[in-house]
């Protein structure tokens, strides 16, 4: 049985992030607290079962780096405790942005999935448009690479909070927004899909209004392709995410929001 968190963070990190123009942000830009605390549960569908199988958190504070005041993004996983004889995950992801417009300043993966270990980190300078990057993983060596970008890249932590603060009313249902993320040491153009609005009941049967969107994912082991990813973001000023599914090459998998603290505004999308 595969591993639930593994595949929380390679659909809802590396599939979310994307370019945006300064119009297309929400006027009430950054929609959230620098304390604020989001809590996520993860299952695994296998057959007719879902399977409780880990905890995601994403918390955000205000630091320096290199002298200028940035965001820290700090997000981590790990698989249940009753879970780890099956498969353990102690996964973390770091991106300190700038605090204007997000862009990735430095970023940091390390991760560990049942014996597979990832370490990453990514340095980002704007004033050359280059990327140094150094990576290693169980099964390949260390490598220390320079990676030339145009335009405007995210890395798989930034991109999720942007996306939070994008303003949706400026699309139509179906419109397509493009990505560019760096992901493992490569840079992939990417998109997402606009879905329009949707009430749902989440599987604790809390009832949100939402805005639905669909992110093309990158065929490989885990996925097949296509736009197989769907979330589900909270219809009010939080933008939070509050529910994220994906098809995967064996079942689906789903993260379901669990707690949250120092919202910036009322989670008024929750219908009582």
């Amino acid at each position: 049985m595969s591993n639930t968190i593994k595949f929380f963070f390679s659909y809802l990190f590396f599939s979310i992030g994307f370019i945006v123009n300064a119009q297309n942000v929400l006027k009430e830009f950054p929609v959230f607290n620098s304390s604020e605390r989001i809590t996520y549960k993860a299952a695994y569908n296998w057959g007719f079962l879902w399977i409780k199988a880990g905890h995601v958190e994403f918390n955000i504070s205000e630091t320096k780096y290199k002298n200028q005041d940035v965001y820290h993004f700090y997000c981590f996983g790990r698989s249940l405790p009753s879970y780890d004889w099956i498969f353990k995950v102690r996964d973390s992801f770091q991106s300190y942005t700038s605090k204007e417009n997000f862009h990735p300043l430095y970023y940091t993966r390390n991760t560990f999935e049942n014996g597979y270990k990832v370490q990453n980190s990514f340095e980002f300078d704007y004033g050359k448009n280059l990327i140094y990057s150094k990576t290693q993983n169980t099964y390949r060596g260390y490598k220390a690479d320079t990676l030339e970008f145009r335009n405007k890249i995210y890395d798989v932590v930034s991109g999720v909070y942007l996306v939070r603060n994008l303003d949706f009313s400026k699309y139509q249902i179906n419109d397509i927004i493009p990505i560019k993320m760096i992901i493992d040491n490569e840079i992939f153009n990417l998109y997402i899909r606009y879905l329009g609005r949707e009430t749902i009941k989440t599987y604790d049967k809390r009832i949100f209004k939402t805005i639905k969107i669909s992110a093309l994912l990158i065929e490989g082991t885990i996925f097949k392709g296509g736009e197989d990813l769907l979330v589900w973001i909270s219809d009010d000023l939080n933008r939070v995410p509050v529910l994220v599914e994906a098809k995967i090459l064996v079942g689906s998998v789903k993260a379901m929001l669990d707690s949250t603290v120092n919202l910036k505004y009322p989670l008024n999308s929750e219908l009582k």
